[in-house]
């Protein structure tokens, strides 16, 4: 559902199209908006907010960013489904994603626009932490991004981070009908590299991420995801493989815990923060596996709709 502030620019299609999920509040949402304002002098910009959280914060953009379009989103939409009603609404001839929380350094969006001079691909760039004040939110942003830490290889690959990521539009269109409100970027990267569309890292591109958690939050938040993330895998399956998948995630937390700690060393950054986050990603990790034991088992409830 569109509002009327939803309506396309009016002097024809942009270069570039940012969706910006609207999640987390407006503590969150204005300073990512705020660093998207520096870009408009470097391309024609489109923005669209797709906010699940009401009306007092899309007025809030209404105020203060009258160039930002929204798209009103229903209560319990999942991050997906707010992508996939953010693509439908997008007129750009390429489309970007982030996440309210990230903030993108100046000239963010010609950098990913000039990767398509190159021919059409789906391209991601890496994550650094600017939250770095309190050790929750180090453990939380290593748990969760020690794979996307710079440096990263660049050129073709098996992945790419779903908050710093641009298609093309005419790509986009053409999944349309395989897309799912269920399944995460993952889900429609492995569509593409099926069909021979590469995947193509970037590292010199990068984003921030902002993001402050309680201990619990994020604990539970790690719980949503991963229930959500398992309860879509074994959609269908049988009972035997459900039953498989849950008792072999009971093996998760020393596995889930050594990735991330020699992701960390070995990029030969974070090293302190990461020695200070030690007990808590230990937490974080429990839950990480907690969320897929219950998924597979019970499938993801409304896990989905409660990531932020």
């Amino acid at each position: 559902m569109t509002d009327a502030s939803a309506r396309p620019l009016p002097n024809g299609s942009p270069a570039l199209t940012v969706i910006v999920p609207s999640v987390n509040g407006a503590d969150d949402l204005l300073p990512c908006l705020d660093a998207l304002a520096l870009q408009r002098d470097d391309a024609v910009l489109e923005v669209i907010v797709v906010d699940r959280l009401g009306a007092q914060l899309r007025d809030a953009v209404r105020r203060g960013y009258s160039w930002v379009r929204l798209v009103k989103a229903p209560a319990g939409a999942t991050i997906p489904a707010m992508r996939m009603m953010g693509f439908d609404a997008a007129t750009g001839d390429f489309v970007a994603v982030i996440e309210d929380h990230v903030q993108v350094p100046q000239g963010w969006a010609a950098a990913l626009l000039a990767t398509q001079h190159e021919g059409p691909a789906v391209v991601g760039g890496g994550v650094y932490n600017t939250a770095t004040d309190r050790t929750v939110d180090w453990a939380a942003f290593l748990c969760e991004y020690s794979h996307c830490i710079p440096p990263l290889a660049a050129g073709p690959a098996e992945w790419l981070t779903g908050n710093n990521v641009i298609y093309p539009r005419k790509l986009l269109q053409g999944y349309r009908n395989e897309l799912s409100p269920e399944k995460w970027e993952n889900y429609l990267h492995d569509l593409m590299r099926r069909d021979g569309i590469p995947l193509v890292c970037h590292p010199e591109i990068v984003v921030a991420h902002k993001k402050h958690y309680t201990i619990r939050e994020y604990t539970t938040q790690r719980y949503y995801y991963a229930r959500s993330y398992a309860g879509a895998r074994v959609a269908g399956a049988s009972l035997a493989r459900r039953l498989a998948f849950g008792a072999a995630s009971f093996a998760l937390p020393p596995l889930l815990y050594y990735r991330v700690v020699s992701r960390v060393m070995s990029k030969h950054k974070h090293r302190a923060e990461l020695v200070r986050s030690l007990p808590l990603l230990a937490l974080f990790v429990t839950s990480w596996a907690a969320g897929e034991i219950v998924g597979s088992w019970f499938g993801p409830g409304d896990s989905l709709s409660r990531v932020c």
